[in-house]
């Protein structure tokens, strides 16, 4: 209750300074536009977001810990802003050697790259060589057992670290950092083949059914519209339990299962954008003019629908992807997806976890299982800023 009190009593007092600040910059700039229009809602957003820098930079600031006691909350939003203003440099740094250097073409599209997009670039690319290159790239296999278990990440022998292995160990004593990079291979890699498979799928049964409509779009849409109607996490988590006891002590059976599994079922939103976008082809000219020429159902598809569909394909690929990754993410935290000794960011996550217990008094050994929890959120935010960015240049509108 006391804590709802603070809360309303602290929204109530920026609200009264964000009046203060509208009415004092209508006097100070002798009633400009600007802030004669301003709303007292945006006037607000001003002041709670220097509100919230503010308690920012205080709560940056404070001592690590008190009474010898480590401060968990403090420590972590110390590592969460360096790590961003860290990522926020390095993306700057990335989109201005690219403005400079390379074809003009690239040069071009990196001069309209906002940095939140070439953030998503970079990542994307960093990500895709540590996937393919994953066996150079870890100093140790992604089963192999080393001698020591539960190291703390660190490498600062006096809290139970071990310079040998910089992100630790787990309970059986394998190397994080190598199952870290296996596991982009294996995560990154498994949803990147489903994705596609799914547009494969998708993609081109909507373009058959916009081409040729009747019974066939009818029959499809139906049973896409059945297919839809079923949570599909919950649908795939039901097929892949069904899948795990036909593929038995076959791991790699079950792999193949849950990528057939979900590019079916992903494939039905793709299967919807594709057969609304190539109905919307089809009554062209163009495309008038390829039947009158005799041309057949492949050219019609490969070389005059889907070129003009790209746009808002792509763009569906890149949400496609993120959906894909996070469901296998999710099916492997349960249990069902990419299994054991493989190494997967979702089943690293759940087997990581009881470390989070010691975060109060030894930060360190928390930071375990977040590191594949935070593999798993950045190249999801990555994906997305890359592909709000498309979305908005196959829009036409200008910055």
């Amino acid at each position: 209750m006391n804590a709802l009190v603070w809360i309303l009593g602290g929204l109530l007092v920026i609200l009264a300074i964000a009046w203060v600040f509208r009415f004092a910059a209508q006097k100070a700039t002798d009633n400009k536009p600007y802030f004669r229009d301003m709303p007292l809602s945006v006037a607000f957003g001003y002041v709670f977001a220097a509100a919230a820098l503010l308690l920012s930079i205080w709560y940056f600031f404070q001592p690590k810990a008190v009474d010898g006691v480590p401060s968990a909350g403090v420590i972590f939003f110390r590592w969460a802003v360096i790590g961003l203003l860290g990522f926020a440099a390095a993306a700057w740094v990335f989109r201005t050697v690219f403005r400079n250097v390379g074809s003009e073409n690239s040069k071009k599209l990196f001069r309209s790259m906002p940095l939140t997009a070439a953030f998503g670039v970079m990542i994307i690319i960093i990500y895709a060589i540590v996937s393919i290159f994953a066996g150079l790239i870890a100093p140790y296999g992604q089963e192999e057992i080393l001698g020591a278990a539960n190291v703390v990440a660190g490498g600062d022998p006096a809290i139970g670290g071990n310079p040998e292995y910089p992100l630790g160990t787990d309970q059986i004593g394998r190397d994080i950092l190598s199952r870290l990079i296996y596991g982009a291979q294996n995560t990154v890699g498994i949803a990147f083949v489903t994705t596609c498979l799914a547009f494969f799928l998708g993609g081109t049964l909507g373009f058959l059914a916009a081409v040729l409509g009747g019974w066939l779009d009818q029959l499809l849409s139906r049973m896409v519209d059945a297919l839809m109607a079923i949570p599909s996490l919950i649908f795939s988590l039901l097929l892949m339990t069904i899948a795990t006891a036909w593929a038995g002590s076959e791991a790699w059976l079950v792999t193949i299962y849950m990528i057939f599994i979900i590019a079916v079922i992903d494939s039905t939103r793709v299967f919807r954008l594709s057969r609304a976008v190539g109905q919307s082809i089809v009554v062209m000219d163009y495309i008038e003019a390829a039947k009158l020429r005799g041309e057949g159902m492949g050219y019609l598809i490969f070389r005059e629908i889907l070129p003009n569909a790209l746009a808002p394909l792509l763009a569906e690929f890149g949400l496609r992807f993120c959906f894909v990754f996070l469901t296998i993410a999710s099916l492997s935290f349960l249990g069902v997806g990419i299994q054991p000794p493989k190494a997967d960011w979702g089943t690293m996550v759940r087997d990581l976890s009881p470390f989070i217990n010691y975060a109060s008094f030894a930060p360190n050994a928390a930071v375990t299982p977040l590191l594949a929890a935070g593999a798993i959120a950045l190249l999801t935010v990555a994906v997305n800023f890359v592909v709000d960015w498309m979305l908005h240049k196959s829009s036409g509108l200008k910055e």
